[in-house]
């Protein structure tokens, strides 16, 4: 299957590329798209060099699929001139995502709601599909009324840059660029994406849209805080779940324990918990620090933790492509 990858060049872009070697995904020939001034470089996928080309190349080539990590403003333009020319798309980006005619996709949830039809198929913000793949087994089995999210984002979901920015930080180095309005390393910054005139950022925004979208469900009350953190590697999330069903705790660990692509590490008496120094490299979802609310009832606390650039991004998107390629919807 002749496979696209827009934004190869990129730090979603490269993860996506070693996410589709690892999970052996039937890549006949692989098309790496990026920018102009990237076209003729190299990138590496299996131990082979291919030459990256430009967006009209890309088309002309017609692979069955196209993951786009190359911004928003890149997938509003592109992703319409591939799926013209019968190519699908599956957008990283926030450009789709609440269009209510495009399908917002965590394969463990609703990837059965694809059809051949679907040309433009969006993967949702890094925050949320860790959130969600945890709560919807739950849902499904409790009925959320709402949710009360604070996250601790790793510097990577901004860029590399942002990268760039934190270890130059940590060195006393000047020369790198600055892509947060103030410093990162020893911070922490309640500010991510820009703010709304209701006083939340888009980040947290996200969150709640997306949520409601991705389980189907508009019932569902969600409120964030999306914080910045200095670390590499993944995002973590205090997330405090009212059910409007009483729950055993017994058996929110054994729905977890059996719900698809979630890992329970939950054994504070050992000093078990996720953290994103061990979920970095990873596509499963962690989760731990499981308890009962006993400020409110029918109300759980639980701390999620996931590599954003995995599951958060490219992982996501790779399984996306799986579900089609398996079901014969490409």
């Amino acid at each position: 299957m002749k496979i696209a990858v827009v934004g190869a060049t990129g730090l979603v872009g490269s993860e996506i590329l070693k996410v589709l070697a690892e999970r052996n995904f039937p890549v006949s020939e692989l098309i790496p798209v990026a920018s102009q001034r990237s076209v003729g470089s190299e990138v590496l996928f299996k131990g082979k060099a291919h030459k990256v080309v430009g967006f009209e190349a890309a088309i002309a080539a017609q692979p069955a699929i196209a993951i786009f990590s190359a911004g928003g403003g890149t997938s509003l333009e592109l992703a319409p001139k591939f799926a013209e020319a019968g190519i699908c798309v599956i957008d990283n980006s926030s450009a789709w995502r609440m269009d209510p005619t495009k399908k917002l996709i965590v394969p463990e949830i609703n990837a059965h709601t694809l059809t051949k039809d679907d040309k433009i198929i969006a993967n949702p913000n890094c925050s949320t599909i860790q959130m969600v793949v945890v709560l919807n087994p739950l849902h499904l089995k409790y009925k959320i009324k709402r949710v009360v999210v604070s996250t601790y984002q790793s510097v990577t979901g901004t860029g590399v840059k942002a990268v760039d920015q934190l270890y130059a930080e940590r060195e006393g180095r000047h020369d790198a660029p600055k892509v947060y309005p103030h410093p990162i390393d020893l911070n922490v910054l309640p500010h991510i994406d820009s703010f709304l005139d209701n006083g939340y950022t888009k980040e947290e925004m996200k969150m709640v849209n997306e949520t409601r979208k991705i389980m189907m469900d508009d019932t569902i009350a969600v409120t964030a805080t999306a914080v910045r953190v200095p670390t590499v590697g993944g995002h973590s999330e205090s997330v405090n779940v009212a059910f409007e069903n009483e729950f055993d705790l017994g058996e929110v660990y054994q729905i977890l324990n059996d719900a698809p692509n979630v890992v329970v590490q939950d054994d504070p008496k050992n000093l078990l918990y996720p953290m994103p120094l061990t979920a970095h490299g990873k596509d499963e979802t962690f989760v731990g620090r499981i308890r009962r609310d006993e400020t409110q009832p029918c109300t759980l606390n639980m701390w999620i933790v996931a590599d954003n650039l995995r599951k958060g991004a490219a992982t996501n998107a790779v399984q996306i492509a799986e579900y089609l390629a398996e079901n014969g919807l490409v």
